[in-house]
């Protein structure tokens, strides 16, 4: 099944070069110019950066912020989350285009809503510095193949950065959804996520 594959790869069991039906590779079919492209129907890799490159997302706590904000981003502009991760200092993304207004607008109010929340972790003598950098990268995914190496990239980052020997053991990403169907407090779009709708609506 395409998506046992999909979780295959995630995890790091095994490569796969298999492509998806011609429907789900219509999606993720892109140019292959680095540009911003909206209302296109693919999947965005998204990456921003705390201000400065300052480590203001390395407490429990705004993570914890970080991962309700975007939950209630993905509710109120109804895009589709694949996959994230939080980092001390970035924020990798992997969505859907929204149903509701733009990529742009959604990113926007994320990081407003973040900010917010997170402002008493910034405070020091008397002074708060702001917690994203203005801009963001936006990479629309080309292919399935791409799809899935920027999952397994951003999912090893806390390992790669040595923060935890295991992907699993970040708290603070998807991974632990593909791997042992644990929530992460966002709502993965996963084939888990879509038998979870089944049985409610039945």
């Amino acid at each position: 099944m395409a998506h046992n594959r999909l979780l295959l790869a995630i995890v790091g069991l095994q490569k796969t070069s298999t492509r998806p039906a011609l429907a789900e590779r219509k999606l993720l079919f892109m140019p292959s110019e680095l540009k911003r492209l909206h209302h296109s129907g693919q999947s965005h890799f998204i990456t921003f950066t705390c201000y400065w490159r300052r480590p203001h997302m390395e407490s429990a706590g705004a993570c914890e912020m970080f991962v309700a904000a975007l939950e209630r981003a993905r509710v109120r502009y109804r895009f589709r989350v694949y996959g994230f991760v939080v980092m001390p200092e970035h924020v990798h993304l992997l969505i859907s285009e929204p149903e509701r207004e733009t990529v742009a607008n959604a990113i926007q109010s994320l990081k407003i809503s973040s900010s917010l929340r997170t402002a008493a972790e910034r405070e020091c003598d008397g002074r708060r510095s702001p917690l994203w950098q203005k801009r963001y990268y936006d990479r629309n995914i080309r292919d399935y193949d791409e799809f899935v190496e920027k999952l397994r990239y951003f999912h090893r980052n806390p390992v790669k950065r040595g923060l935890v020997e295991r992907a699993e053991d970040w708290k603070w990403s998807s991974f632990r959804h593909y791997a042992q169907r644990e929530d992460c407090g966002v709502e993965i779009e996963s084939r888990w996520t879509a038998d979870k709708r089944k049985t409610a609506d039945a």
